[in-house]
């Protein structure tokens, strides 16, 4: 047993993040500051993961200049901690291991290391997986023959262990060593086992299509067949000839994936085709944790009628029931919230059916017990106490900008505010909801770490980032303000910066920074980082800075959410104009210099207001934007926009290649040629439009980069040029 104070531990995590806030002490803040040395990051406690007793938690710590892994107990102030792993113990063949994670068995008597990891998409990676046995010390390769491989995972027994190689699942036998194909069909761009395709990854937002059953003889699994998916190929430039690289990705109105569910049984590798009716997607499986059932989610085309297969693996042919449906006339939602109760005939689902996002216990037998009730948003599920009776969630319920931490009977009763301070809490609960990590912060306080029991209360503060918050003090950092403004029809939550030294006698130009899309708020009560000091930094140089969540943003229920539908950007259009029009109204804006910034959904919005509003903004910077949504992916538009065949007015009104043509202002396209979300096909398309209506822009492509934008210098590059272009021209 050795002793180390969690804040100590703490300081080493953070060490980069302190070493670059000491490189320059001054106050004057620069591009620099913010995205080459991250200076307003802060330190964090990401990382722990709890035991299976509730009690204690692991995590990597530096022990003796080694990457380890130690156990600490959630109620220990002090930091005593237990070694589980020694890195030194992690040298293979006279070579060290580079460990990236780790995963525990059910027991915990055991991991699996990952090392040499490597991404590949948004949330996929491949990476080299070793097995470590924590009685015996043993150290080995999963598979030192089919290599890399993802998304290993061991059996509930923990005799056995599943992993992915090259689009074919694998079970190894821990004790004999001997490896098992339980597919073999698995091909690039043709045949995907176990994982998903691009399109699920990205917009279902989930990698692993594959789930042990809980007495370790059935995996579930899902089958993509995408030879029929049109391929798109990206370029990337690294040697003297360039190099192609071809994936499948599903355009709108284009072939989906043809996608089957499949159980097979271990033993012996055979699979049966589980019958699910008619559908398009399959978002999600799971096992049940008590019982041999499955319970399997699936889509329509259109994605607004939504099935809740219960298939019982057990009986033969494994016939699958419909337990549950729901409908709407724009959208279902798909989330992680499924969570079993141990009866083994009820379920938690959140659902906006009554025209708010609400928790619901669902019994296979299809009856449905709404738990939370008002005019808000539930934003997460965190899990249920069954020896309590309670549930845990957060919600919006203090209004669309606040995440604040609730719990509640689970016959609706007895409802709790857990989290004292206002702003936004995000938790992370231990096994069995005993304890929770509590980040807190505000939109001008940097975030605050701390331990919390079931109950709420505080055990000890974790982390505080008192030298960030000495940091902003010292850089003159201005407080944002919350206000309503005026959109087209309803009013508006914003955020403002005004400039140090503001004087209302005098006119400022204002900057918007947007992102207006479905899924994500720019208007939180968060502390936003770099992002947030670069907004600092064009305040300081004489800038008004605003942020304003359009119709079609989140958490003010769903008829506010999905008015959007069938017309993504019309109505958020509308209210940029509304806004930039309720803001020349102020004495103390120049009507004249209203610009706008945005990346993403965005960039495809600060596009549309310079087009079709360009009587309103003098200036637009679009980084990575969608120009047509034409050319973007069929799960995330058609969810909004259904086919371009069945809408094609809603499609071309809307898309900013069809209205270069009114373009008055400075406009800057920004975009990288590795992005595989939003191709740089609309970068493209919109320079031939621009183009051939003959239109002043400027543009910059960063080759081989991703929807991101990052690595190396690169994020300080594109910051120091968006203020540079700011400054000139607005």
């Amino acid at each position: 047993m050795k002793n180390i104070s969690i804040l100590a531990f703490l300081v080493l995590l953070g060490c980069i993040n302190t070493f670059a806030q000491e490189q320059d002490s001054s106050k004057s803040l620069s591009v620099e500051k913010i995205w080459k040395e991250y200076q307003f990051y802060g330190n964090g406690i990401s990382g722990f993961r709890s035991m299976k007793d509730g009690l204690h938690y692991s995590r990597f710590a530096m022990i003796d200049n080694k990457k380890s892994i130690a156990k600490y107990a959630f109620n220990d102030t002090v930091g005593n901690f237990q070694i589980i792993l020694d890195g030194k113990e992690l040298n293979f063949s006279g070579v060290d291991l580079r460990v990236d994670g780790y995963e525990f068995n059910e027991d915990e008597t055991k991991l699996l290391l990952t090392v040499n990891r490597k991404k590949r998409y948004r949330r996929s990676f491949t990476a080299e997986y070793f097995m470590y046995d924590l009685n015996t010390k043993k150290l080995a390769p999963l598979d030192d023959t089919r290599k890399p491989q993802t998304l290993a995972s061991y059996s509930p027994d923990g005799k056995k262990v599943a992993y992915i190689y090259e689009n074919d699942i694998y079970v190894k036998d821990i004790a004999s060593g001997k490896v098992k194909a339980i597919t073999e069909d698995g091909s690039v761009n043709e045949i995907i086992n176990g994982t998903t395709d691009w399109v699920y990854e990205e917009e279902f937002a989930y990698t692993k299509a594959y789930d042990w059953s809980p007495n370790s003889e059935y995996i579930a699994y899902l089958r993509f067949d995408e030879s029929k998916v049109k391929e798109f190929t990206m370029v990337y430039f690294r040697e003297l000839y360039p190099t192609p690289y071809t994936f499948k990705y599903p355009k709108t109105g284009e072939d989906n994936s043809k996608v089957c569910l499949k159980v097979a049984e271990v033993k012996n590798a055979k699979s049966t085709v589980i019958e699910l009716g008619e559908y398009e997607y399959i978002p999600r499986i799971k096992f049940s944790s008590k019982e041999n059932k499955l319970m399997a989610l699936t889509l329509n085309r259109h994605q607004n009628h939504l099935k809740y297969h219960w298939i019982d693996v057990l009986e033969k042919k494994m016939p699958s029931k419909v337990v549950y449906e729901e409908k709407d006339e724009a959208y279902v939602e798909i989330d992680d919230n499924l969570s079993f109760l141990e009866d083994g005939k009820h379920f938690i689902r959140t659902s906006e059916k009554d025209g708010y996002n609400h928790i619901y216990k669902i019994g296979i037998d299809g009856s449905s017990q709404q738990i939370t009730k008002g005019k808000w948003d539930v934003i997460q599920f965190h899990g249920i106490n069954e020896a309590t009776g309670k549930i845990y969630y957060t919600s919006a319920e203090e209004g669309a900008m606040y995440k604040a931490l609730y719990s509640i009977q689970i016959d609706g009763t007895q409802k709790d505010k857990l989290s004292v301070n206002k702003g936004t809490n995000t938790v992370t609960f231990s096994e069995g909801l005993k304890y929770y990590v509590n980040k807190w912060s505000n939109i001008n306080t940097p975030p605050v770490y701390s331990l919390h029991n079931a109950n709420g209360q505080l055990i000890t503060e974790l982390e505080t980032n008192e030298y960030l918050r000495y940091l902003i003090k010292e850089m003159n950092f201005q407080e944002k303000e919350f206000i309503k403004v005026k959109g087209a029809s309803e009013d508006l939550n914003a955020w403002i910066l005004y400039p140090p030294n503001f004087d209302s006698t005098k006119q400022y130009p204002v900057y918007f920074n947007i992102y207006a899309g479905p899924g994500s708020n720019m208007v939180k009560d968060s502390y936003d980082g770099g992002n947030g000091a670069y907004h600092q930094l064009l305040a300081q140089k004489g800038y008004i800075v605003m942020s304003v969540d359009p119709r079609g943003t989140m958490y003010r229920g769903a008829k506010f959410k999905k008015s959007t539908y069938l017309q993504l950007g019309k109505l958020e259009t509308e209210d940029m104009i509304a806004v930039a029009k309720y803001i020349k109204k102020w004495d103390f804006v120049d009507p004249n210099r209203i610009g706008i910034m945005g990346w993403s959904y965005g960039g495809y919005m600060s596009s549309l207001a310079i087009t079709k509003g360009a009587e309103h903004f003098k200036m637009a910077i679009a980084v990575a934007p969608v120009t047509n949504w034409r050319y973007y992916d069929n799960i995330y538009t058609e969810r909004f926009m259904r086919t371009p065949q069945e809408n094609a007015k809603g499609y071309d009104d809307n898309s900013p290649i069809n209205h270069v043509d009114k373009l008055k202002g400075n406009y800057f396209l920004i975009h990288g040629t590795g992005d595989d979300n939003v191709h740089v096909q609309n970068a493209y398309e919109m320079v031939k439009a621009l183009v051939k209506a003959n239109k002043d822009f400027d543009q910059f492509i960063y080759p081989n980069k991703d929807h991101g934008i990052y690595g190396g210098n690169t994020r300080n590059h594109l910051f120091r040029m968006m203020l540079k272009y700011t400054q000139e021209n607005l």
